[in-house]
C-alpha cells in the first residue's frame, strides 16, 4: 500500500517465508537492509547462523530449514541430492540432524561444514526440479546418485518407494541409465530393474523379517501384495504360504484382532497357510522366527 513503511523484521520475514525460515545476508541486503541492521538482529539472536551468510530466522527450524539452508549456502546451481533428496521425496525415512545435508552442484564448489557438497559432471535441466521452493533432483535422478553411495538394502527400498508412488517409472530409469553407462552404482540399479523388482516393506517389523530371511537365505517371498483380496505382509506363492507381522504398535483393540483372525480363516479356507510373527518374537527371539518360517516353508512345499 503507498506510503505504508516496511520495517526490518517484516521485511526479514517476508523474504524468510517461502524459504522455510531461512533467509541469507545477500537477499537482506537486497531488500534494503544494511550490514548493521543485519548484524544487530544476529547479536540479538533472532537470526541465527547456520552456515556463513545464511541464517534461520527465530529460534525453532522449519522442518525442511536444513536443506533450504544448505541451497543457498551453496549457490544458484545448488541442488540437493542423493540420501538427503530421496529423504525429501519420503522415498527414505529422515534419520536426523546428525547426517550432512547431500548437495550437487553444477560448477565450481566451495566447502560448507556440515554440507556434503559434490560436483555434477553432467547434470541436465530435465533432471533437477523444485519441491516446495526447495531446488532438487528429480526421483529418478535421486535414485542413480544413491546407487553411487547407498547401501544395497538403502537403494533397493528407495526404489520400491519411488515405483510403488508412481514418483518416476521404470522407462525413465532405464533412459537416465542408457546416457550413464561405466557410473558407480548402475549395475546393481540395472539389475534391480531387470529382476521381478524391488522389495517395500511398510514397517520396521517387515523391515527386520526381510533381513532375518535374507540373512538365512530363505526363499525371497514377494511383500504387500493382494492374495485372495486381501493385502498380506509376505507371500510366498509357491509354497501357498504367507506370513503377517504385528509391529510394536499393533493391534489393541478387540475388532481389530477379531478382523486379523476372520481374515486368516478366509485365507486358510483358500488354501493358504498363515504365519503371525509379532514385534516381540523379532527382537527377543529371531532365531526361533526363522525356524518357524523355514519349517513351514519346507511343509508347504
Amino acid at each position: 500500500m503507498s506510503g505504508t513503511t516496511v520495517t526490518p523484521d517484516a521485511a526479514i520475514l517476508e523474504l524468510a517465508r517461502p524459504q522455510h525460515g531461512v533467509v541469507t545476508r545477500a537477499q537482506l541486503i537486497r531488500a534494503g537492509l544494511s550490514d548493521a541492521v543485519v548484524s544487530v538482529r544476529v547479536r540479538r539472536g533472532q537470526l541465527f547462523r547456520l552456515h556463513r551468510g545464511v541464517f534461520q530466522v527465530g529460534p525453532i527450524a522449519a522442518p525442511r530449514a536444513r536443506e533450504m539452508a544448505a541451497c543457498l549456502a551453496c549457490g544458484p546451481n545448488a541442488f540437493v541430492a542423493a540420501h538427503s533428496g530421496a529423504v525429501l521425496w519420503q522415498t527414505l525415512p529422515p534419520d536426523g540432524d546428525a547426517r550432512l545435508v547431500d548437495i550437487l552442484v553444477r560448477g565450481a564448489i566451495r566447502r560448507h561444514p556440515g554440507i556434503n557438497i559434490r560436483r555434477a559432471a553432467a547434470l541436465r535441466s530435465d533432471e533437477v526440479t523444485k519441491l516446495d521452493g526447495i531446488p532438487l533432483t528429480t526421483p529418478a535422478r535421486t535414485i542413480l546418485d544413491l546407487a553411487a553411495t547407498a547401501s544395497a538394502r538403502e537403494l533397493e527400498r528407495a526404489l520400491a518407494e519411488a515405483l510403488a508412488r508412481r514418483l518416476t517409472t521404470r522407462a525413465e530409469l532405464e533412459k537416465l541409465l542408457a546416457r550413464s553407462r561405466g557410473r558407480r552404482g548402475t549395475a546393481v540399479l540395472r539389475a534391480w530393474l531387470a529382476g521381478r523388482g524391488p522389495a517395500l516393506t511398510r514397517s520396521e517389523a517387515e523391515e527386520r523379517l526381510l533381513a532375518l530371511i535374507r540373512k538365512a537365505r530363505l526363499a525371497e517371498p514377494r511383500l504387500n501384495v493382494r492374495v485372495e483380496g486381501f493385502e498380506v505382509d509376505f507371500y510366498w506363492r509357491a509354497q501357498r504360504l504367507v506370513a503377517e507381522v504385528d509391529g510394536f504398535a499393533f493391534h489393541s483393540a478387540a475388532d481389530a484382532f477379531e478382523n486379523d483372525r476372520s481374515r486368516d480363516l478366509a485365507l486358510a479356507s483358500a488354501g493358504l497357510r498363515v504365519v503371525r510373527i509379532t514385534w516381540k518374537n523379532l527382537v527377543a527371539e529371531p532365531e526361533v522366527v526363522l525356524a518357524r518360517l523355514a519349517q513351514a516353508l519346507v511343509v508347504c512345499a
